[in-house]
């Protein structure tokens, strides 16, 4: 994966958040903070360059990509962090306005005929069948018409954890689909399973909010 694109425009908009909550959610003090930021982006430029390149039609670069950044800054930390710290550190450090404005937009278009279509071009396309660092994903519609669920049996965020050496701390990254729908504001996020955790498969379902 070329480094140029996504992977750098994703650096500019979350690098200086993740340095910021190295301080608030670690404790770090700010020379140390602005050392480990200055290890991790070499070591984000590694990793994206191992990637290979996503097809046009898959939605998920965004997701490795900003895997792919967690994975750089943890591996330069002076210590190893403990999977809950990590867990409020990733969610801190990704909801930034931006992306509480990009989640209550996305919150709009949910359960559209074009949301729907996606995701099922989404289920159709079974990336991960070419690139392991992506997904396949069926699409499952709840019977009483109250939202969907996308089943993913393959993750590439899981993949890319192992190879970093980093699978223990994978459910930090899974927390992020609860996070992301409440910012929504349209959707109840349900889950029972995810593979990180050992289960068949990760469940994402999204219920229609009752006002």
């Amino acid at each position: 994966m070329k480094y140029m694109g996504m992977p750098l425009g994703m650096w500019a908009l979350f690098a200086k958040s993740f340095r910021r909550q190295l301080t608030a959610v670690f404790g770090y003090d700010d020379a140390v903070a602005r050392e480990i930021a200055e290890k991790a982006k070499p070591k984000y430029k590694e990793i994206i360059r191992d990637l290979p390149a996503f097809e046009k039609a898959d939605r998920f670069e965004m997701n490795i990509v900003n895997c792919a950044m967690l994975g750089a800054f943890i591996l330069s930390m002076p210590k190893r962090p403990k999977v809950d710290l990590l867990t409020e550190y990733y969610a801190k450090s990704m909801m930034t306005k931006p992306m509480r404005w990009f989640c209550r937009k996305s919150g709009k278009s949910k359960f559209t005929a074009k949301d729907v279509t996606g995701m099922k071009a989404t289920a159709a396309l079974k990336a991960a069948d070419r690139n392991p660092y992506s997904w396949n994903m069926d699409y499952i519609e709840y019977p009483d018409g109250s939202g969907y669920e996308g089943r993913f049996t393959r993750c590439g965020i899981c993949v890319l954890m192992k190879k970093l050496g980093l699978y223990d701390l994978t459910p930090a990254l899974c927390r992020l689909d609860y996070t992301m729908s409440e910012a929504g504001g349209a959707t109840d996020f349900v889950r029972q399973y995810t593979l990180a955790s050992g289960g068949p498969y990760c469940d994402c379902g999204y219920k229609k909010k009752t006002r």
